[in-house]
């Protein structure tokens, strides 16, 4: 008590720069906790968040991030102070309004950690969704009220399928004009064919959205304060006790139907306690049998708090996800695979995966996610796909661009390292001798190339270290030299990629790029068989020379219309056979 009298009599930037200090230590004391393995399996979770363009993912982080203490204000995405919100760090992002690359950070939400990896939502850098949910436990897939399930929630609803990620489903903007939640759920079902069912409804929506109500628990919740930090709990407005109360009893059955325990409970007509659903939900969950619903506006503070709830009660921790590696010298399937150990010790040896590469500040800068066992700095981890030995001389965790230093991580965590020689996708062990790999990601192939090239001749050398740089960090990134055209040709995901692209090498490189339609080197070929004979004369004097050729050429198959086949059918020693290669050479390259 004394202490809170002491602050109080504070002036607003003492109480303020009090209270960040506060802030830093607090998270400071978490970073130690963290990183010295105190904190157990259960109370970490690893979550993404993914949906379609403009559906508010990164709005929602931010807010995340400011009701679990991370960051002392909150900006928005394209808001008018020019900062941006926190996860978009890079120029390009907060000048677009669009996230281009996936951004890890974490918080601590009820004495819980939360690794966050906020993903782009545009279909062009789908490979940084993939590779984010190659790695995460869980998801939150967020829908626009008013757009519901569009072409990208597609996308990512196969990504999370892949994967076998569980997630739930968080139905954004009820503010905006036209917002309809009950046509999003509807959506889920018919296109995604999800169990999904309301665990959270709106009071009211558009101008009219005041807050939510909590169907498990049965009460209203308020959200209070300039920034919607006071969360409030009444008892249901009259006005929306009779759709409670229909909605609350399709959850139970939509639950009832993918879980055995609340199956038997409702043909016997008990009616479950809120323990009872809860335990019901997360077990359906985690199985991908039931998709929960909950509902908000993160623009708005409204409803970010209980899904933060949400994700800690229904979303799985390190510990109840099977991850196996696979050796790599057996062929036989079911001997190959090893399940990992999630304990967070150094009992088992060290299995981690580099998922994503970036160019920092001090060198190549490798996400890992750890699966087994424990690393250190200055540990020596082997990656089985080179076999190369290399030593761990920083390991940090990470916060958008910003990096706090940690000595070791265990299972269940997602770290960085600082100069390792890597491919994304690299499986690295503590121990030499065993040849393990993680299971691969999947890398879609680019869908459109086109030609591009420095506008100053004298930049090559930085259009070279760009290139190579960009294709190391992006697999969906690919780039060849056209030898015809004498052309380099850079293929993408998309217009919107490729353009990306061009804009870093201008600003982080000093290399504007020209970008244009490729070449065609256009070929003639010949319907049917056509035969040649043709007398070459050289009159140099004398009696002169002159040589014969005769042959005929003849179409392949439509199959290999594109090759050039060369066969010699001389009889005897008419023509000498070490002339023979020097015919051949001569004819490819006249039909080339």
């Amino acid at each position: 008590m004394k202490l809170l009298l002491r602050v109080s009599k504070l002036g607003p930037r003492a109480l303020q720069q009090t209270r960040e200090v506060w802030r830093k230590q607090f998270l400071l004391n978490i970073c130690r906790q963290c990183s010295s393995g105190i904190v157990t399996n259960e109370r970490i979770r690893n979550i993404g968040i993914s949906a379609h363009i403009d559906s508010g993912k990164t709005t929602l982080t931010e807010r995340i991030l400011y009701y679990t203490g991370r960051i002392a204000q909150m900006h928005e995405v394209k808001g008018k102070d020019g900062v941006g919100a926190v996860m978009d760090s890079m120029e390009l992002e907060r000048q677009r309004g669009i996230t281009i690359q996936s951004a890890a950070t974490y918080t601590m939400w009820k004495g819980t950690n939360i690794n966050i990896i906020d993903t782009p939502g545009h279909v062009d850098f789908t490979i940084e969704v993939e590779r984010s949910l190659r790695v995460l436990d869980g998801a939150v897939l967020v829908l626009c009220a008013v757009g519901g399930v569009q072409c990208q929630t597609m996308t990512v609803n196969r990504q999370m399928k892949r994967y076998s990620v569980p997630f739930l489903t968080f139905i954004n903007k009820l503010d905006r004009q036209g917002s309809n939640p009950n046509r999003a759920v509807q959506q889920l079902r018919s296109k995604l064919n999800h169990n999904a069912a309301f665990i959270q409804i709106p009071m009211g929506t558009e101008s009219n959205f005041k807050g939510i109500i909590d169907l498990i628990e049965e009460r209203a919740i308020y959200f209070d304060g300039e920034f919607g930090q006071s969360v409030r709990y009444e008892d249901i407005p009259a006005a929306f006790r009779a759709e409670a109360s229909d909605r609350r009893q399709e959850l139970i059955e939509s639950v009832a139907n993918s879980d055995e325990l609340l199956g038997e409970m409702f043909l016997e007509e008990k009616i479950p306690n809120v323990s009872d659903l809860k335990h019901a939900i997360r077990r359906a969950t985690l199985k991908r049998n039931f998709t929960p619903v909950l509902v908000g506006s993160a623009l708005k503070n409204k409803g970010v708090q209980p899904l933060l709830d949400a994700v800690l009660e229904y979303l799985p921790n390190p510990s109840e996800v099977q991850n196996f590696a696979i050796l790599n010298q057996q062929t036989s399937e079911e001997s190959s695979r090893i399940l990992m150990s999630s304990v967070r010790d150094s009992s088992q040896p060290f299995v981690g995966l580099a998922f994503k590469l970036e160019a920092g500040r001090f060198g190549q800068l490798t996400y890992i996610r750890v699966y087994q066992g424990m690393l250190r700095k200055s540990d020596y981890i082997y990656n089985t796909r080179t076999t190369k030995k290399v030593r761990v001389q920083r390991l940090v965790r990470l916060h958008a661009e910003m990096m706090e230093d940690v000595e070791e991580v265990y299972a269940g965590d997602i770290c960085a390292l600082f100069g390792i020689d890597c491919a994304s996708g690299d499986t690295f062990t503590s121990k030499s001798s065993e040849s393990i790999s993680m299971e691969s990601i999947h890398v879609p192939d680019p869908v459109i190339s086109v030609s591009m090239k420095p506008v100053n001749k004298n930049d090559l050398d930085k259009f070279s270290k760009a290139i190579n740089r960009f294709t190391r960090e992006d697999p969906t990134f690919r780039v060849h030299y056209e030898v015809e055209s004498k052309e380099t040709i850079v293929s993408g995901m998309g217009e919107l990629h490729l353009e990306i692209y061009s804009q870093r090498m201008d600003r982080e490189y000093g290399c504007p790029c020209v970008m244009g339609k490729p070449k065609v080197a256009f070929r003639e070929t010949i319907p049917k068989p056509v035969p040649f004979d043709f007398t070459h004369k050289k009159q140099s004097g004398g009696a002169g020379q002159y040589g014969k050729v005769i042959g005929f050429l003849e179409p392949l198959e439509p199959e290999n219309y594109t090759k050039l086949e060369f066969e010699d059918k001389t009889v005897g020693t008419n023509i000498p056979k070490q002339f023979v290669p020097a015919v051949e050479k001569v004819i490819r390259y006249s039909l080339c």
